[in-house]
């Protein structure tokens, strides 16, 4: 039986019938398998062999989407897009069958046409297309001004898709490199590409809209709530992280509680009174998206080697950040002197460069004053930063870095509250269960 892309046929195998549409074979597949797309939008392979029967039952023209054109619903408010690439603007690329970035970010909005009933999109930008692996503190100097520019019109919120992987990093930067935010910026990622029945950028796009239109304000990641499709979680943007791999709610908000939980119907619950309250509509957003980039995100490990400190000396960066172990310790006694990290922190110290301690089990809190080992390295120079995030130490302490190398000004910066990265009294609810 002769069949061809675009196809709808029933293949018949030995154990069990398959219907769904012809679709091209990956470059690096094996030729003897056939790709269809079933009814519920995953992609299978199937192996043909001599007992194979595939019966063409129909065709399905395969093309483009239509050139998308905002429609301006005079009573629905503004919202702007910023496009980054990233899973949640993505396809399957069927020459190598891995997941490629869409062309056009519009190609995603016409799929989720419930968007237009909520907001109006009025423009959509992309400074860039990069997955989220290969971004830098130079993109996010650049979504930053992007984002300043858009949040100085009459649009009520801002919304960026982003990468997952390192989604985090930029919900942190923007945080820091943002001032006098008076609207909501909501970042949303997906876990799985457009193309696939699970893909989840729907709910969190749709989720992200309803957000730009609350009475909160401030940078959050509005990711899934749940590995069902029931409601989404506005994450504070310096609080938040990707704690799996590939489920649908891998963002998870640590040492702090959500902001919001929001619904898809537009329903939102404010979870954590602690929040950013939209203020005058007018209000000016101001750029300060300084960074100083030698500055390093290290994390310790037993048996780790102190003289990966001098790297960073020798190459004289202005920052390091260490993922401490417990309430915030290395080795600072072991058998073997050598390996002592303390002579080394103390040597980094004296030449200018800011070190500090975040935890490395995420949840909880720093303490230097419990144990001996804490107390040298505090007396030595090290900077412990409470609750904070590693990641969101790292974005911070370059954002500080690009103001300030003076040590005073470096400490006193860091363990200021300026975005919410720091909880000043942790909550038993606060705690991932």
């Amino acid at each position: 039986m002769k069949y061809t892309i675009g196809d709808k046929v029933k293949v018949k195998t030995k154990d069990k019938s398959y219907t769904g549409v012809v679709m091209p074979t990956p470059e690096l597949a094996d030729k003897d398998v056939l790709i269809l797309k079933l009814a519920n939008g995953y992609n299978i392979g199937i192996r043909i062999t001599k007992d194979t029967q595939i019966k063409k039952i129909g065709e399905v023209k395969l093309k483009g989407l239509p050139e998308y054109k905002p429609k301006i619903n005079p009573k629905l408010p503004n919202v702007s897009v910023i496009s980054t690439g990233g899973t949640i603007t993505s396809r399957v690329d069927y020459k190598t069958g891995a997941v490629y970035p869409l062309e056009k970010p519009e190609e995603l909005l016409l799929s989720i046409p419930e968007l237009i009933d909520i907001i109006n999109i009025r423009q959509i930008k992309q400074p860039f297309t990069l997955l989220s692996e290969d971004m830098a503190p130079k993109q996010w100097q650049k979504i930053a001004e992007e984002a300043a520019i858009l949040l100085n019109s009459d649009d009520v919120g801002l919304i960026i898709t982003h990468g997952t992987d390192t989604l985090h990093y930029t919900a942190a930067a923007l945080s820091f490199m943002l001032k006098n935010v008076s609207k909501p910026i909501a970042l949303v990622g997906g876990q799985r590409s457009s193309d696939r029945g699970s893909f989840d950028g729907a709910l969190n796009l749709i989720c992200a809209a309803h957000y730009c239109k609350s009475d909160l304000a401030g940078v959050s990641v509005v990711m899934h709530g749940e590995s069902s499709d029931t409601f989404c979680y506005a994450h504070r943007g310096t609080k938040v992280r990707k704690l799996h791999t590939s489920v649908r709610n891998a963002f998870h908000t640590v040492n702090d509680i959500p902001l919001a939980k929001i619904f898809k119907d537009g329903k939102i619950k404010i979870l954590n009174k602690n929040h950013k309250q939209r203020f005058d509509h007018h209000a000016e957003t101001i750029l300060d998206n300084k960074f100083e980039p030698k500055t390093a995100l290290v994390k310790y490990h037993p048996g780790a080697n102190p003289d990966i400190l001098n790297h960073y000396i020798k190459n004289k960066y202005k920052g390091i950040v260490i993922e401490a172990t417990g309430l915030g310790h290395v080795a600072t006694q072991p058998i073997d002197k050598k390996d002592s990290w303390l002579p080394v922190i103390k040597k980094a110290v004296d030449k200018g460069i800011a070190v500090c301690f975040t935890p490395q089990t995420l949840y909880g809190r720093l303490q230097p004053h419990v144990y001996r080992t804490a107390r040298l390295l505090q007396k030595a120079g090290v900077i412990y930063l409470q609750d904070m995030l590693p990641e969101t130490a790292y974005v911070k302490l370059g954002w500080v870095l690009g103001h300030t190398t003076k040590p005073d000004e470096v400490k006193k910066k860091m363990l200021t509250n300026i975005a919410g990265e720091i909880n000043p009294k942790l909550q038993p609810n606060s705690v991932l269960k």
